[in-house]
């Protein structure tokens, strides 16, 4: 098991579940992707450059799911994050139910198109 793994299933619920659910999307969305362990939490490379992260905030209770490119995209900003990022932009979610698979699909397709 890569540490990128690890990292995922060693989490406490309900961060464990909304983390798996969000590989599973991520994987199926964009199969081309690299499931990587960088700054400490599972970071997802397209063409070896930095894509998208995983990161559970237990502190704040919430999972980010972090867009590399996020100031580029121009779809459901309404549910993007920025939190004075000027390049990143994430996709926030505390319980698995907040998860919107459709939203997410196109906003991983959308960010995809940008590299």
């Amino acid at each position: 098991m890569n540490p990128a793994e690890n990292y995922i299933l060693h989490q406490p619920e309900p961060y464990r579940s909304i983390l798996l659910h969000l590989q599973v999307i991520i994987e199926h969305a964009c199969p081309v992707l690299e499931l990587k362990y960088k700054y400490n939490i599972p970071f997802y490379y397209l063409n070896n450059k930095p894509f998208c992260y995983l990161n559970a905030s237990h502190k704040k209770q919430f999972v980010d799911l972090g867009f590399w490119k996020g100031n580029q995209i121009q779809i459901h900003q309404e549910h993007l994050v920025t939190e004075n990022r000027k390049m990143m932009v994430s996709l926030r979610y505390k319980t698995l139910e907040e998860i919107n698979d459709k939203i997410l699909i196109e906003v991983l397709q959308k960010s995809q198109s940008l590299y």
